[in-house]
């Protein structure tokens, strides 16, 4: 069974940091891509970056600069640290999971939420 897991989410202050994680098990994960989303209320889920299985990574011009993605390989967990967090990253997270050729083995966490707010 497929499971990736989400955590490090919370609230915190504007200017601050959190570092998620998404562990997966279930996957030879080596041979996923993966990647954050987030959605806020009344808005579109958005690819907030994504890291491929030879680690190059992707992130969106929304974060760029503040946000890195990675990904450890022989923990089964992929990364997302986040800093100077505006009130606009607001959202909940969550992470996907991608085969790197059978793009119909896709998966999702259940999300964490991640509240910017003083």
């Amino acid at each position: 069974q497929v499971q990736l897991v989400e955590s490090g989410g919370g609230l915190v202050q504007p200017g601050g940091s959190l570092r998620l994680s998404c562990a997966a098990s279930g996957i030879t994960f080596r041979s996923y891509s993966m990647a954050w989303y987030r959605q806020a209320p009344g808005k579109q889920r958005e690819l907030v970056a994504s890291i491929a299985t030879v680690g190059t990574t992707n992130v969106a011009d929304s974060v760029k600069g503040r946000f890195t993605i990675s990904r450890d390989n022989a923990k089964n967990t992929a990364y997302l640290q986040m800093s100077s967090l505006e009130p606009e990253d607001t959202a909940v997270y969550s992470c996907n999971a991608r085969h790197r050729t059978l793009s119909t083995l896709d998966y999702w966490g259940q999300g964490t939420q991640v509240t910017v707010s003083s």
